[in-house]
């Protein structure tokens, strides 16, 4: 059963070959299929293509279909090929007749469209949602821990006084400034290409501003080309917007792992957020945060996937776009789960204190020397030599128990206000609540 199917059926290899993947992650678009049904059928009334009669039967018959999605009764019927042909064929067999008119003026290329860009809207929201818990976290865990002291390293060794502080705050602002590239990816998936139909518009003199409206979306998508286009330059962004949320959980994840390890001990985790050796009685091992660091390079690879499969693709739709969804989807939700996960471990770490007074770390304090030298008057180049002279010759004692920074950004001044305004400027960006009053209004109708 397809929309498309006339008297000849394809043949089962090709019909199994060209479906792959689809019915799995078509379940998940199908409450976006019923809600750009919904305003395309609002849509069809107003410009005289379906009677009022028509319009309540055919809003009624999708909302019953939405709220058995919500409920998980829905299912992709064996044999049918889309969530469009099931929601479809559902409509014809409970209204009859009136089912078969909701296609006018539409094709399956805007359709599945509409259906994505309402998927990505809702997914992004709920990254955000995710994000901003651990942002939250990573600020309370830096004013707490801005006195506590640690090593930092350069090329792997050991380098300048750093704090858990300086740390922790690191990863905050890098997620305030990842919301930057998440939201050019909400723009784009935030245009109604609904109306394009199969990517050169419709002889129907469809309302598209009508269910941009409808929909809560920012803008449409004008050119009918253009809509068909964006699919994949879409999903594009959307990839390098979460290899950038990747990317700052990546970090933090191998940090972690080597800040574990007996040789540091800086940090550890209560033993039941850990795992064991089959042999080794003492192993404490970070496997939570070592496949945060897999997964994120998993997702940091979906962005070269998408350039790839869009590579020499000519203008209009190809079949080639729907294995997008194969890294995309299932990307989202690893996305979701390494930021939950981080937040649910990070709630739990313990830090180590008083780290910098082992003599061990003395050389840390090297830069801290040269430049009270300087500050007391002498040229850095000789303040530099004499410290690289007394640590040849063994005799540099550093004052191990404090240091003194104070510029913006610094151990002493982390400027955690700051970074939550930043934070707070790029949310403001989003219209997460007016898209949710709309999608409300839409299943009130």
């Amino acid at each position: 059963m397809k929309l498309w199917q006339k008297n000849t059926s394809a043949k089962k290899e090709v019909e199994q070959f060209t479906i792959g993947r689809d019915p799995e992650f078509d379940i998940i678009l199908a409450p976006f299929d019923v809600l750009g049904s919904m305003a395309h059928a609002i849509m069809l009334k107003k410009i005289g293509l379906l009677t009022q009669g028509e319009r309540e039967l055919l809003l009624k018959g999708l909302k019953d279909i939405y709220f058995e999605i919500e409920k998980g009764q829905f299912t992709i019927e064996e044999g049918v090929e889309d969530v469009h042909s099931q929601v479809e064929f559902l409509l014809t067999q409970r209204l009859g007749e009136v089912g078969k008119k909701l296609h006018s003026g539409r094709s399956r290329n805007d359709q599945v469209l509409v259906d994505l860009k309402l998927f990505y809207r809702a997914a992004i929201r709920e990254i955000t949602e995710a994000s901003i818990e651990l942002f939250t976290l990573l600020t309370e865990l830096a004013d707490k821990h801005k006195a506590d002291l640690m090593p930092g390293y350069t090329h792997t060794q050991l380098a300048m006084p750093s704090s858990f502080g300086l740390w922790f705050a690191s990863f905050a602002e890098s997620l305030a400034e990842d919301m930057d590239l998440l939201y050019a990816a909400y723009k784009l998936s935030n245009k109604n290409p609904l109306g394009s139909a199969a990517g050169y518009g419709s002889s129907f003199p469809l309302n598209r501003t009508l269910t941009t409206q409808l929909l809560g979306f920012e803008d449409l998508h004008h050119n009918v080309i253009n809509a068909q286009n964006s699919r994949g330059k879409t999903e594009k962004n959307l990839a390098f917007a979460m290899a950038g949320i990747a990317g700052t959980l990546n970090k933090l994840a191998a940090d972690v792992c080597i800040f574990m390890n007996q040789h540091f001990g800086f940090i550890s985790f209560p033993d039941n957020l850990t795992t064991g050796s089959s042999i080794m009685p003492h192993k404490k091992n970070p496997d939570v945060f070592e496949l945060i660091r897999a997964k994120t390079n998993q997702i940091q690879a979906i962005p070269n996937q998408a350039t790839l499969l869009l590579t020499n693709m000519t203008t209009g739709y190809h079949r080639d776009l729907q294995l997008l969804k194969e890294s995309i989807f299932p990307g989202i939700d690893s996305l979701l789960d390494c930021l939950r996960m981080s937040t649910f471990m990070l709630k739990e770490i313990k830090i180590k204190e008083n780290i910098l007074k082992d003599d061990m770390y003395q050389y840390v304090f090297s830069v801290e020397v040269v430049n009270d030298l300087v500050l007391q008057g002498m040229p850095f180049r000789d303040a530099y030599k004499k410290v690289g002279l007394d640590i040849e010759a063994g005799n540099f004692q550093p004052d191990q128990s404090k240091v003194n920074h104070s510029h913006e950004g610094s151990i002493g001044n982390l400027c955690l206000e700051e970074i939550k305004g930043k934070m707070q400027v790029a949310l403001d960006q989003f219209d997460f609540n007016k898209v949710s009053k709309k999608i409300e209004g839409l299943l009130a109708h």
